[in-house]
């Protein structure tokens, strides 16, 4: 155990370090820069690119641009070109926007996925089951963006209630019951949004992994046993489908950086997606950077997570 971890951190690092090395050259290398003058932009003249220069290092070679980077990352000292604002204090304001979002799309794709999948699974071939699956492929197939702008424009047209933002425009009440239903109701339908594709999918999933786990021998046996369908469902197929699901728990964690930049755009949801999309269109590098940097650490360490998970749901796996 202690040698798999002193591995697993250690080739995790390298890799760490690769991905910041590489992430940094291409959005350095890659067309369009932020020093170019823009015609429209009268005041943005060559003496204040000069500057501009200076002050963020672009006037250095790109290995010591790296340093100073990653350098002033660690002590604190970086800042957004856009707004002069430093970059963590910046991704924490909206991440802590982002923060109940994912919370609450999480719960409901991992409490709707499993009872879906398993009756699914037990009830194949039935009216349900078809049900389901037809539901599912039409969820998975429509564009995240169609169908957000379907369901806000039903919404309002049928209870003309806002719902753009995390607050309604304009309300200011004295009561914090009021103020919480409002909030509540903000996040409720981005919520919806970003946990239908992923019900649709994990609900899939979880029943092929059902059914392809109850077509071993091992659960023929259980039932030449004298085991209940119960049983046999949710103590021994259950257990050994849920395999292939430490993978995808550990890929949950990037996604509470990353947020979903199509719905925090739409619904107008300061975000983390959003503070991404807009730096991108800034060529903020620093905030791109950054958080690029930030992904690849949840990664490795959702991937770790994984790991660890293998072994607590299959004993037979040894490190």
């Amino acid at each position: 155990m202690k040698e798999f971890l002193i591995r697993s951190v250690f080739e995790k690092s390298i890799t760490l370090f690769f991905v910041s090395v590489i992430s940094f050259l291409i959005i350095h290398l890659a067309p369009g820069k932020p020093t170019q003058i823009n015609p429209l932009n009268p005041k943005f003249t060559p003496e204040l690119i000069e500057r501009f220069k200076k002050e963020f290092h672009l006037d250095k070679p790109l290995y010591q641009q790296y340093l100073i980077f990653y350098k002033e990352l660690f002590t604190g000292k970086l800042v957004s070109w856009q707004d002069h604002r430093p970059v963590l204090l910046k991704i924490w304001d909206r991440f802590l926007n982002s923060l109940p979002l994912f919370i609450l799309s999480t719960i409901i794709t991992w409490t709707l996925s499993f009872p879906l999948g398993i009756h699914s699974a037990i009830k194949r071939g039935s009216f349900f089951d078809q049900t389901t699956t037809i539901i599912s492929y039409i969820l998975i197939s429509i564009p995240g963006f169609f169908f957000a702008y379907v369901l806000i424009i039903f919404i309002v047209n049928l209870f003309h209630v806002p719902v753009l933002g995390v607050k309604t425009f304009g309300f200011d009440s004295s009561s914090k019951i009021f103020s919480f239903m409002d909030r509540l109701w903000h996040l409720f339908l981005p919520s919806i949004l970003s946990a239908s594709g992923g019900v649709a999918v994990l609900s899939r999933y979880v029943r092929d992994e059902m059914i392809e786990v109850e077509s071993n021998e091992f659960i023929v046996a259980a039932r030449a046993k004298g085991v209940s369908e119960d049983g046999i469902h949710y103590k021994h197929a259950l257990r050994n489908a849920l395999l292939p699901f430490a993978t995808i728990f550990g890929l949950i964690l990037p996604g509470l950086l990353g947020g979903s930049v199509i719905i925090e755009t739409i619904f107008s949801w300061p975000g983390i997606g959003r503070l991404a999309f807009e730096a991108i269109l800034a060529r903020d590098y620093p905030v791109i950077l950054t958080l690029n940097f930030i992904s690849a650490i949840l990664v490795l360490v959702g991937t770790f997570l994984s790991d660890l998970l293998y072994a607590l749901i299959d004993p037979r796996i040894k490190f």
